[in-house]
């Protein structure tokens, strides 16, 4: 059941230019890390499978985001789209983050979204796999927030 009316754009069908602006809107979201502001981008009833987590609605997006910004220190995200048609996009992501003891991760992985006729996200499938990796070998090196337009994407660095 849809309960919201204010069109997030740009909405479906996406356009190749449409498809990039998306995956960058979303992750300025993210690396907002506010769970609040991020929960906004789904429908009310949106599910997701996030691992091995299965949630459904806003709120609990909006738990899920709480606690996994609470565990992972230093966040930084870069998204990069793959493919994407009318209505879904498919994104693969790497993002960087450390733990209590100082340990850093980067984590890869690959995301399925399904948005309805507004522009929300009704559907998110997430696979992401952890790798430890050292203080000298992280690559995201920018102040905390919005990825700046001059650095590298995941292309770019490699990844």
């Amino acid at each position: 059941m849809t309960l919201h009316t204010t069109p997030r754009a740009p909405v479906p069908p996406f356009s190749p230019e449409d498809a990039v602006q998306k995956v960058r809107i979303a992750e300025d979201a993210w690396n907002s890390r506010d769970p609040a502001k991020v929960a906004l981008a789904y429908t009310p009833d949106t599910r997701w499978r996030n691992r091995d987590v299965f949630l459904t609605g806003r709120a609990e997006v909006q738990a899920f985001l709480t606690r996994k910004w609470e565990v992972e220190n230093g966040y930084r995200l870069i998204k990069e789209i793959w493919a994407h048609s009318a209505q879904r996009i498919a994104v693969r992501f790497c993002y960087e983050w450390h733990d209590t003891t100082g340990q850093w991760f980067r984590a890869h992985g690959n995301e399925n979204w399904e948005f309805d006729a507004l522009g929300y996200m009704a559907v998110r499938h997430a696979s992401i796999n952890d790798v430890p990796i050292s203080d000298a070998d992280r690559l995201f090196h920018w102040p905390r927030g919005r990825r700046p337009d001059d650095h590298p994407g995941l292309t770019d660095l490699g990844l």
